[in-house]
């Protein structure tokens, strides 16, 4: 009965691996089939050279395991609070990729230095507050999420689709599970290119919202041009 989303959320949590954004068994990826109310996610531990198909997890909202001989990811609570949040989203990826986890670790947001940003991400990149103790100490992943939503109570996270926990790393969504593996590769390439902006010039400013309109609407708006229709 879940095949189709665990091959789908198996391929995605192999595609970080292959391009080098996880170590070991690092991070996450899972999607959401919003029609019969289940989660599938990488199971916890599990290092990507054997992970296979039929070791997803499928859960409900609630965490439930429906299906799976393995534990889901540690993360997993934090991946059902982004779903019962952003309602538009289909997967979740979680990543330690080192650019993009040296700018939450500096407690940064990305700001948009150029057009390689502006092409995928509307803005900043967000970085979250720092969690509490009391928030730390309770239950930690599932505030991961709070804390993630909360930053996004003034933004739109279809067109922001990542965000930076302070002091821990990234976490990036979209459509399904491939696309929030996108925007996690997108997310990696221009935090390492913000990094050396502003190496180069540490006083640099973000980019015109004139232009940042141009190139993220002419891709994004109702009135994009950008690739074949």
């Amino acid at each position: 009965m879940y095949e189709g989303i665990r091959e789908e959320v198996c391929r995605a949590n192999l595609e970080l691996n292959e391009r080098k954004l996880v170590i070991y068994s690092w991070g996450n990826v899972s999607a959401i089939d919003r029609s019969i109310g289940v989660v599938a996610i990488k199971p916890s531990g599990v290092p990507y050279e054997t992970l296979t198909p039929d070791q997803i997890v499928i859960l409900d909202l609630n965490g439930r395991i429906i299906e799976g001989e393995l534990n889901p990811s540690s993360d997993t609570p934090t991946h059902l609070e982004l779903y019962r949040r952003f309602a538009d989203i289909g997967g979740v990826c979680h990543a330690h990729c080192p650019w993009a986890t040296a700018w939450a670790q500096a407690h940064r947001g990305i700001p948009c230095f150029g057009t390689t940003h502006a092409d995928f991400f509307y803005g900043e990149i967000p970085v979250t507050d720092r969690m509490t103790d009391e928030e730390i100490r309770g239950e930690y992943e599932l505030n991961t999420g709070r804390v993630i939503v909360r930053r996004f109570s003034k933004l739109n996270p279809l067109q922001i689709p990542a965000a930076l926990v302070a002091g821990h790393g990234p976490f990036s969504w979209g459509e399904d599970a491939a696309s929030a593996v996108e925007a996690m590769v997108t997310l990696e390439e221009v935090a390492k290119i913000a990094a050396a902006t502003i190496t180069i010039c540490p006083q640099q400013p973000p980019i015109s919202q004139t232009l940042l309109d141009k190139h993220y609407l002419r891709k994004h708006g109702t009135d994009a041009y950008y690739g074949q229709r």
